[in-house]
Formats: C-alpha cells, structure tokens, sequence
C-alpha cells in the first residue's frame, strides 16, 4: 500500500495494494493493523454508501460538530470525483486550506480525512457511487454544512463548474458562509 500525505499533515491519499489476474482482482479496503502502521489509529462505527445519478452533483462541504466530529476514510467505487477536505480548525497553520484529490473506481485511490476538517465532493461522471467510514456515529444535533463556494476558503472545484451551476440537496444551497457558521474545531497541535 502506498500512501501520500498533503499539503495539510494528517491527510492522506492511500492507494491500496491491488491483485489481479484474468479472473479479475482483490484488494484488502481497511485492515485496523495495516491503517494503524499508517497512523491512522481510529476506530470506525458506520459505514455510508451514497449515489449520485449526474455528472456535476457537489455534496459538501459537511462535517459534524464536536462532540460527534467524525474523522473520514472515503473512496469512490464507481465513476469518478473530485474530493475535497478542508481545514476548519482554528487556530490550525492550515485553517480554512483545502486539498483535493481524483478518487475513481479505476485508481482505487481512498482519502483520510481527520476529525476538525470539512468534506465535499463534486462527480465527474454520472452514476456515482461512494464509500465512507466514518468513527462516529450520525448526529442530526451536530450535522453541520457551509458553501462549496465561500470566498473565505476558495476552493478550485475545477473547469467543470465553469459556466454551470452544479446540481446541489436544499441543504448545500441554503448552507452558511463559514464566518456565518457555529463550527466549534479548535486545532490541538499534532
């Protein structure tokens, strides 16, 4: 397994070792052992699987609250998108910097995504599907969102959105610009 960190220390991009023969292929998605040599020591609670049926669907940027702040192991097993994590710990050298990465069912890529970050992602094709582990369990009380395009945090979400507007939930069309939002991250060091 090969893992590349960003910009922003503590997330990663991680490409499984993947076998194949004429048959197909296998690859191992998360071993507690293996993650863990990768510093990656959270215990993950739930499992989420969404679809998006249209190429320029943008879910994001969400996070939850602390108490119920969840870090993220995400992966995209069918199409493909852009993901992206920002860093919404204040105080943190990184806040309010974002990485992004191409996650598609070819490359197998999975991105870690710490507790105090927020999470959005943008398809690049139609019919999506994606996978995410998370180590907390849902909370309606602490489920949090801001804009895909504050001006604050500028994230690139690349020549697709040029000329269009992406397909956006009620929720991410009605969600706050971040200086408008509760977001109670404080950065704790590394």
């Amino acid at each position: 397994m090969t893992v590349k960190d960003t910009k922003i220390p503590g997330v990663k991009i991680i490409e499984p070792d993947c076998f194949g023969d004429s048959r197909g292929w296998f690859m191992e998605t998360y071993s507690t052992e293996k993650y863990a040599q990768l510093g990656i020591h959270n215990v993950f609670v739930q499992d989420n699987h969404s679809m998006s049926s249209k190429k320029g669907t943008l879910r994001g940027l969400h996070f939850q609250n602390n108490p119920m702040a969840q870090a993220k192991l995400v992966r995209c097993t069918r199409g493909k998108v852009i993901d992206v994590a920002v860093d919404l710990r204040k105080g943190s050298p990184t806040y309010k910097q974002w990485v992004s990465v191409e996650l598609s069912a070819e490359n197998k890529r999975q991105f870690y995504i710490p507790r105090g970050f927020a999470h959005g992602f943008l398809t690049l094709t139609d019919d999506v599907e994606f996978e995410y582990k998370v180590d907390n369990l849902y909370s309606k009380e602490h489920d949090r969102g801001i804009r895909y395009d504050d001006p604050s945090i500028g994230v690139d979400w690349g020549t697709l959105l040029e000329g269009m507007e992406p397909i956006l939930s009620e929720k991410d069309v009605n969600g706050p610009l971040l200086e408008e939002s509760d977001i109670n991250f404080v950065y704790e060091g590394e």
